[in-house]
């Protein structure tokens, strides 16, 4: 194909090509015969533009001139892209001296704006690229880009000028692509930008082409657009120039990623200093000794780097808060006076550095602004375990410690670490050469005391952030509660964010519509719903008496309930002002209190009398008198709609949310709960008065402060025979101190008999099966760290088990295999055995054996148990074999359960004294305990009247009484129904009279029933006899004749209806 061809193609397009006086570039298919693509004629200068696609068999259109065609590697300008079947498009342009546009020559972020030029043009309609479309791809990276930085330096109201971008942009003529395709026609504005551009690099004597030579360039020869919005500001090219200047410093782009480093301490870190100077960092109280300590070290001439080591949350972070304020205010030595204290930003630092080494350069870029500055900087890099390995991206990586470690060991660099003890000690201390130029500063957890000076320093910052006020014994509760209950985490972080937490509770009740007028709203809507519904159903017809009745009472009650709601909006409206005015007035005394301390440190004088003596005093009463009328109004209505004080109540609410435990249980004083334990322990618990007053002497001891804080609240040992009530004390225990018996961590040691079973304790050890299940003792407490932990049979525990308590009764923690600390001081710990039960059976009930029964079951204890386990026992509780007239209390108390269960089957029990004493005659057994009166419970009542309510024999309503029948062993149940007494048949008798014994029958193998008064009778032979006085011999004791209940009160009916139960 011949040149004058190839001109004869594009003849079409010359009117348009002269119009745009632009030249155009456009990409053909290189397989296809007319390999030259085209050359457009610019009449006006009379020489050709050639524009070639470098396929395998392009060609150049060349002009008879003798210019040459220039390599340019532009694809964000052409439709230049890997195609099935064709190579990629080089496109080539000739200019006036040659001009090549090439992407090795610019940074990534300018090149970045380039190659987005076809899609602002594409958005804008048009074909062709302009210098303006340069100028918004640029101010598009946001305010953290270069461009609109250089802009806020230079003075230039970026979204003004964003603005007036676009209008000029939408204004702009349009030119579709056409027979060009996907090909962008390049503006010679745009141009003689990059044009300028490359100069402005070559006299800046930088590498390469930055964002900071294309906003230069725009400003210089951007006469339509750029210059005369600048202008209208009253932004010239060297006021930009000098923004450039101030944000590059003395830096030179040498690399392709230059932008992040200009101004790198304000772009990764924060001035802790200007912000203490701003009133933004929160008062520190307390943590004197700790700030002096920090301070010495900084002032040391190397090494001079202290590291602030201790717990999450008590307060390493603001202790350099601290010092930056005291900075501020003059508080320091001369070498620290006037200095910068700021914040290394370790995650900005890293994010968003996709190339090797670009993590460096920024670290780089950050210390060198730190070096120049000779000492006036002080870094403080929180979480400093981060430091060690960020940023190794491979082999030969320096990470970001070994790039800090020449400035610390020369004194170049005063650097204040912060991190935990365990971050320290599996990161920083491998590192021997990191660790070495640190010096170590430990923060320990402050005391309650200590936290509640704190909480008053904080209470103003919070109450003006919420719009509450927050009580002094709100305070004092956050901080007795959250050490108390929240064990897992530490003070003062704890108790701040209850309080935090509570307030913002409040805050929300505040701004939301109160209870009772949201009550009023929903019972409107009910009685509207109501009253539409029986519209409805009267349409067309004649409406019942009783409709009409009930459509009247219904408009009578929602005209009176209008009417409330109207005035209770109007309350509810005045009360909001008021509490809106009250938040009004905190926020602009905080502020002038900030502002007074401004302008005494700036020496203003004059300003801080007029605002400490004329406008504080005056704000400060409008709040006193807002605060006074608001307490009048609600007096006076004696209707508080609004509540805006934290008490007690709600930080017990939040703790009570985040524990479980319920709030009246936290609030409420313990004093009384504490002083009248045992009774309410013997509510549940039947007998064994000695037993339980050891328990509750342990618990009261614990609660008055009187034992080891970092022990447990009580390690006990209960000993005695099988159903004596050792269980149930421990059930009991735990419903009085945690109020549920949910908190009773029960764990059997028949399943710890073997040596390999400890682990389950614990948990496994690392790379064991069972690993990520964690231990079954440590788990529990973590998750319910206020229990009682029962270690039920204790003598059939593996002797490992034992070193596992050893630590947890001595100091009330240990470490499970997860690395964990679990805290047991909350916890009450009771160990069970049969040790010495037949020593107990033997001489126990005699008063004048008590002590030589006492001493052989702890000869016993002493035989089994190892000393080192027993000497860290609080109490060895030994259980009394119960006697008759405890075992009618025990029948009580089970026949009231059943009692219980009837009353939802709307049927109540009664039960006569006789009846009573029958059942604790037959489930009398001195050997097995109360265990047996719940299996005579359940054959002698519970049967029989499951059988009458299977069979329909009794119906709703009924008063079943359960009495003896006369003249026999046998229970009679008799339904009172209206005013009658019907006897009713259960269908068979007694299991006594059937087999002649208390005691439950059993099956022998062949299924038929056996004699357990024999089998019980050879378990009893087995055992020493009874001596006299014993609870089984009729001489001098209690024995069976007891309870028969002749001439006493006990012959009246014991009535066990739901009445009783509810006033018990």
């Amino acid at each position: 194909m011949g040149f004058g061809r190839a001109l004869t193609l594009v003849a079409p397009f010359a009117a348009l090509i002269r119009e745009s006086s632009s030249a155009v570039f456009f990409a053909g298919n290189p397989n296809d015969e007319s390999g030259v693509i085209s050359a457009l004629s610019e009449a006006s200068e009379g020489f050709l533009r050639p524009v070639l696609n470098a396929g395998p068999r392009a060609r150049v259109a060349r002009p008879a001139s003798s210019r040459t065609a220039v390599s340019l590697e532009t694809p964000y300008l052409s439709a230049g892209r890997r195609r099935a079947g064709s190579a990629r498009s080089v496109l080539s342009m000739q200019a006036d001296g040659g001009f090549t546009i090439n992407a090795n020559d610019y940074t990534e972020k300018a090149w970045e704006a380039m190659a987005n030029l076809n899609s602002v043009a594409d958005t804008a309609g048009n074909g062709y690229v302009e210098a303006e479309m340069l100028l918004k791809t640029l101010l598009d990276e946001g305010v953290d880009g270069l461009c609109q930085r250089i802009f806020f330096k230079a003075g230039v109201d970026t979204k003004k000028l964003e603005a007036d971008l676009e209008t000029h942009l939408k204004s702009m003529p349009k030119m579709g692509g056409g027979a060009f395709g996907d090909q962008k026609v390049l503006g010679r504005g745009l141009q003689n930008v990059l044009t300028q551009a490359k100069k402005i690099r070559k006299d800046m004597k930088d590498d390469y082409i930055s964002t900071e030579h294309l906003v230069l360039a725009l400003v210089a020869e951007d006469t339509k657009f750029t210059r005369m919005a600048l202008q209208k500001q009253g932004v010239t090219y060297d006021k930009v120039k000098a923004a450039v200047e101030a944000i590059r410093g003395n830096k030179k782009v040498t690399s392709k990623n230059p932008e992040a480093t200009y101004e790198s301490l304000e772009k990764y870190s924060r001035d802790l200093t200007a912000e203490a100077r701003a009133g933004r960092l929160d008062p520190v109280i307390g943590r004197d000794s700790e700030i002096r300590r920090t301070i010495q070290i900084l002032s040391r001439r190397t090494k001079n780097n202290p590291i602030l080591l201790g717990d999450p949350g008590v307060g390493k972070t603001a202790i350099v808060e601290g010092l930056a304020q005291r900075i501020i205010s003059g508080d320091v030595p001369d070498s620290l006076k006037g200095r910068k204290l700021i914040s290394l930003d370790m995650g900005a630092l890293l994010a968003g550095a996709k190339y090797r080494g670009e993590f460096e350069e920024r670290l780089k870029a950050v210390l060198k602004e730190v070096q120049d500055a000779a000492g006036d900087v002080v870094m403080f890099i929180d979480e400093i375990h981060t430091v060690v390995g960020a940023g190794a991206g491979g082999e030969g990586a320096l990470d970001a410690g070994n790039l800090l470690k020449p400035l610390l060991a020369r004194g170049e660099l005063r650097c204040i670490g912060a991190t935990t003890v365990n971050e320290y000690r599996q990161h920083v201390e491998k590192d021997k050469a990191l660790e070495r130029r640190f010096q170590r500063v430990m923060i320990d957890q402050p005391t309650v005391d200590a936290t509640t000076s704190i909480l008053r320093g904080l209470k103003e910052r919070y109450e003006v952030h919420h719009g509450v006020r927050i009580m002094d014994s709100a305070l004092v509760a956050a901080a007795q509660l959250s050490d108390r209950y929240i064990t897992d985490r530490f003070l003062p972080d704890k108790a701040i964010d209850l309080v935090d937490e509570a307030a913002a509770q409040l805050k929300i009740e505040v701004t939301s519509k109160p209870q009772a007028l949201d009550e009023l709203d929903r019972r409107l809507l009910q009685l509207e719903m109501e009253r539409i519904s029986i519209k409805a159903d009267t349409r067309g017809g004649a409406r019942s008496a009783a409709e009409t009745a009930r459509m009247q009472s219904i408009e009578s009650e929602m005209e009176s309930l209008k009417t409330e709601q109207a005035s209770l909006n109007d309350k509810w409206e005045t009360e909001k002002k008021k509490v809106d005015s009250i938040r009004s007035l905190k926020e602009q005394i905080d502020v002038v209190k900030v502002e007074i301390e401004k302008s005494e440190r700036d020496f203003d004088l004059n300003r801080a009398a007029e605002l400490r003596f004329d406008t504080l005093p005056q704000l400060e009463g409008k709040l006193k008198a807002a605060t006074d009328e608001y307490e009048a109004g609600v007096a006076e209505s004696g209707v508080r709609l609004l509540r805006d004080e934290v008490t007690v109540d709600d930080i017990g609410a939040v703790v009570s949310m985040a524990t479980g435990i319920p709030p009246a249980r936290l609030v409420q004083t313990e004093r009384e709960k504490l002083l009248h334990l045992s009774d309410r322990i013997h509510q549940r618990v039947v007998g064994q008065d000695a037993a339980v007053s050891v328990v509750s002497e342990a618990i009261q001891r614990s609660r008055a402060g009187m034992n080891d804080p970092s022990r447990p609240i009580a390690s006990l040992v209960f000993l005695g025979p099988t159903g004596v009530g050792k269980t149930e004390l421990c059930k009991a225990l735990a419903e009085v101190m945690f109020d549920t018996e949910d908190a009773l961590i029960r764990l059997d040691m028949s399943e710890y008999m073997e040596k390999h079973t400890v682990s389950r304790l614990l948990g496994a050890p690392p790379g064991y099966v069972g690993y990520e299940q964690g231990g079954q003792l440590t788990d529990a407490v973590r998750r319910k760290p206020y229990s009682v932990i029962l270690f039920d049979e204790m003598e059939k525990a593996h002797n490992d088990v034992f070193n596992v308590l050893l630590q947890i009764m001595d100091d009330g923690r240990v470490t499970d295999s997860k690395g964990n600390v679990v805290n047991f001081r909350n916890c009450v710990i009771i160990f069970t055995s049969n040790i010495g039960s037949s020593d107990i059976l033997d001489l126990g009930g005699d008063p004048k054996k008590d002590t030589e029964m006492r001493q052989r079951v702890m000869k016993a204890v002493r035989q089994s148990f190892r000393p080192e386990f027993l000497n860290r026992v609080d109490e060895f509780v030994i259980f009394d074999s119960l006697k008759k007239s405890e075992l009618r209390e025990i029948v009580s108390l089970e026949l009231k359960k059943v009692s219980e269960r009837l009353y939802e089957k709307q049927l109540k029990l009664n039960l006569s004294a006789e009846a009573l004493n029958f059942i604790a005659d037959v489930g009398y057994d001195p050997t097995f305990g109360a265990r047996p009166i719940k299996r005579a419970i359940q054959r002698e009542v519970e049967t029989p009247i499951a059988r009458l309510i299977l069979e329909g024999a009794v119906e709703d309503g009924d008063v079943l009484l359960v009495r003896k029948k006369e003249g026999g062993s046998v229970l009679e149940f008799v339904a009172q129904r209206d005013g009658k007494e019907i006897v009713l048949d259960t269908g068979s008798s007694s299991s006594k009279s059937r087999h002649g014994s208390a005691d439950p029958y059993m099956l022998d193998d062949e299924g038929n029933e056996d004699d357990a008064g024999a089998i019980l009778d050879s378990i009893k032979n087995s055992l020493p006899p009874p001596k006299k006085g014993s609870p089984t011999s009729k001489e001098g004791g209690e024995g069976t004749e007891e309870g028969s209940g002749e001439g006493s009160a006990e012959e009246e009916d014991f009535n066990l209806n739901i009445k009783d139960i509810n006033q018990g």
